[in-house]
């Protein structure tokens, strides 16, 4: 099992009522609210943590970025990758992900992506990501177009890393007269890529049919259950049989010496879900377009307040209840983690660990904690079950590059 470290480098310096007063703190929570001062404390104790967290034997760090909002510090998730290749010697750099539909040139982030892959000396994992519906109007990208955009994208920056150039792309939504750079990945035939999510079928359907790992963001057991039943048969479709080594689960898991302690740094899990200080708008986290028509009323209804939220309203102690949060001592969390990975039985594995205002002392000691103590235990369990990461599994990067498919099945190109 690959166990990954992952927080979303909250910026919770700020007045928390001034976010509560308006209501929503995505996209537009004006920025005057922001401290560079505390952002550059952040900025280097979250460097400082990622560090301590391969020290203390963590496989990977996982990575992302948001735009326009306090939940997230990270507005170009390559930009602490490279940092990250340069300052850490064995993990994996794991970013979930570059949100696709809102690159306007893939040919420059397969570039990127490939310089980062060399300076790690290999150790890259290339996520890649639809991006939230704010995401798309803090970029200034048509939402309607998002998954027109993504696959356009994907396909572009794959070609760039396996095909010799000078070549030239004339897509529907990229063009580009000469594609030829001089900067291609270390690992062949390239990066593995990983494709995280949370509700959309398609996006699943289309991940199997990749070949590729989908990591579920999170979700209930019974909603995990649904997504791999989901992936399972789209990749029975393509031939092959999925394992451990095609799905990952990210758990949002707290460890402190005392479980007292630890629920109430867990309780800042709430701060991003907007117990504390909101989240975008419904109608802005889901613009027209974006999703199916239907699945936009419900949000559109919420907004004016003539149904309930859609995504629900679980409160912290039903979170703690239904294992959707964990946070306990090391053996505490050792007993939960277990029950959800026999029914999950994932073959990677985030701990989303800290968030909102966590001192980093209580971070650090959390990361201690998590992978000194409730780490071994875990990947011991994962064993016993047989679960395999993609490494341990010899999994192949896509599709394209199996050898045991069932029936003869074009890899989705």
């Amino acid at each position: 099992m690959h166990l990954m470290y992952f927080t979303e480098q909250p910026m919770a310096a700020y007045d928390a009522q001034e976010g509560l007063n308006y209501g929503a703190t995505a996209l537009t929570f004006s920025n005057k609210h922001f401290d560079p001062v505390q952002g550059s404390r952040l900025y280097n104790e979250y460097l400082e943590d990622y560090v301590l967290a391969e020290e203390c034997g963590a496989d990977g760090i996982m990575l992302n970025e948001h735009h326009n909002a306090p939940f997230c510090m990270q507005a170009r998730t390559n930009m602490f990758a490279a940092i990250l290749a340069a300052a850490t010697k064995r993990v994996k750099i794991v970013i979930l992900g570059n949100p696709l539909p809102l690159s306007e040139n893939p040919v420059q982030l397969a570039e990127e992506l490939a310089m980062i892959d060399m300076i790690s000396k290999g150790r890259l994992v290339s996520g890649f990501v639809r991006g939230g519906g704010q995401e798309q109007l803090a970029n200034g990208v048509n939402p309607a177009f998002n998954r027109e955009r993504f696959v356009e994208a994907h396909d572009l920056v794959v070609k760039t890393w396996t095909q010799p150039g000078p070549f030239r792309w004339e897509g529907t939504h990229y063009q580009q007269r000469v594609v030829n750079p001089w900067a291609v990945p270390l690992q062949k035939p390239y990066p593995r890529v990983w494709i995280p999510g949370v509700l959309s079928k398609e996006t699943v359907i289309w991940t199997a049919q990749q070949r590729y790992p989908y990591i579920a963001l999170n979700t209930s057991i019974e909603a995990t259950k649904q997504i791999r039943a989901t992936y399972d048969e789209a990749a029975a479709a393509c031939g092959y049989t999925a394992g451990s080594e095609n799905f990952g689960y990210l758990i949002r898991v707290h460890v402190q010496d005392t479980e007292e302690k630890a629920l109430k740094n867990a309780r800042q899990f709430m701060w991003m879900q907007g117990e504390f200080t909101g989240l975008a708008h419904p109608v802005w986290a889901n613009p027209s377009g974006y999703f199916s028509p239907s699945g936009r009323r419900q949000f559109v209804e919420f907004a004016v307040g003539r149904a309930k939220n859609p995504r629900g309203n679980p409160t912290f102690e039903d979170q703690i209840a239904s294992t959707m949060i964990v946070a306990g001592t090391p053996d505490q969390v050792i007993e939960r983690l277990k029950y959800i990975i026999s029914n999950t039985r994932p073959g990677i594995m985030g701990i989303w660990a800290n968030d909102g205002n966590v001192s980093q002392e209580d971070r650090q000691t959390c990361i201690r904690l998590l992978f000194q103590e409730v780490a071994p235990a875990i990947k011991s369990y994962a064993a016993e079950l047989g679960l395999k990461d993609p490494w341990e599994a010899n999994a192949p990067v896509h599709l394209r590059y199996s050898t045991d498919l069932s029936t003869p099945a074009a890899a989705a190109e």
